[in-house]
């Protein structure tokens, strides 16, 4: 008990230590946007007129980037662009399931829209190629983000219980899971971690987002 006692104090120590690092990040986000002069309007991003002007002199022309790109870089490109059937396949398929199953299980949905951010093509310095190389990159990574999510509050639902050893990068749900053998935390609490859902609180509800992101 003692040590659990312990490992709760040092999880709370860090979720505020975290939200302190959340609440630094964004004031400094704020200060960059003063600093490159431009601000969020309707959730798009816009630039000052001469800002604009001076990221497009810095921009490397297309014919010069090609030209340096190593070959294999120029090869590859296929095998890299290739991947967006199986992601667009995954992004398809768990907001489908999410938009069903969480609706029978009572969870909230996770926005899309939370994770998935595209606004890097807004950058007048870079050519065509680097802006859809960074369209891909925030779709890419912003997807795996979301369906993370959606596969955490699943796993919460139906499996709840620490793994015996520990593994690399786990979800943050996972410091909420029955320990590894403890069968009476399981049966007791099971029902009770399957309603909690008290750090979603602030997400719209369901109906709500599949009107607004599920044609």
């Amino acid at each position: 008990m003692g040590n659990k006692t312990k490992i709760e104090d040092i999880l709370e120590r860090l979720r505020r230590v975290q939200q302190e690092l959340e609440d630094e990040l964004e004031r400094l986000l704020v200060e960059k946007r003063g600093e490159f002069q431009y601000t969020i309007r309707r959730g798009k991003v816009v630039f000052e007129r001469s800002v604009r002007r001076l990221q497009r002199s810095q921009r490397i022309g297309l014919w010069r980037y090609l030209r340096d790109a190593p070959l294999a870089y120029v090869l590859s490109a296929p095998v890299i662009y290739g991947m967006i059937v199986p992601l667009a396949l995954l992004d398809l398929t768990i907001t489908f399931y999410q938009q069903v199953c969480f609706r029978i299980y009572r969870i909230p949905l996770v926005r899309r829209s939370d994770y998935i951010v595209i606004d890097r093509h807004n950058l007048a310095y870079l050519n065509v190629i680097e802006k859809l190389n960074c369209v891909y990159c925030g779709y890419g990574n912003g997807l795996i983000a979301y369906a993370r999510e959606i596969t955490a509050r699943t796993e919460q639902f139906w499996c709840p219980i620490k793994h015996a050893r520990r593994t690399l990068d786990v979800h943050h749900r996972a410091e909420r899971f029955f320990d590894y053998g403890d069968v009476s935390s399981y049966q007791q609490g099971l029902m009770a971690l399957r309603r909690d859902w008290s750090d979603t609180m602030d997400q719209k509800a369901p109906d709500q987002i599949a009107r607004e992101e599920w044609p």
